[in-house]
């Protein structure tokens, strides 16, 4: 089984699916951000502010999203704790 929860620095990561996306979620004590890609797991990456906010933006690799989701968050990049099960968002 792949972890779809990880937490670190401050920061909870939290990977699921829905019957349209897969999307990963991150909580910390300045707020939240979340990363949102369709199910087949093919399409650009959606950053938002929350799971079901308004997209802010879109992104074909997932260290650019993840740098847009920790500048929501005004964190590193490096401090967001990504589950195995989210290894591979992305084109």
């Amino acid at each position: 089984m792949t972890a779809t929860e990880a937490t670190a620095d401050g920061i909870t990561a939290r990977y699921t699916e829905t019957e349209a996306e897969r999307l990963l979620t991150f909580e910390g004590a300045s707020g939240t951000a979340a990363i949102a890609q369709n199910v087949e797991g093919y399409a650009m990456l959606k950053v938002r502010p929350t799971a079901d906010g308004d997209e802010l933006e879109r992104y074909y690799g997932f260290d650019m999203a993840l740098d847009h989701a920790a500048e929501l968050l005004g964190v590193a990049a490096h401090a967001l704790p990504v589950p195995e099960a989210a290894d591979d968002m992305g084109m």
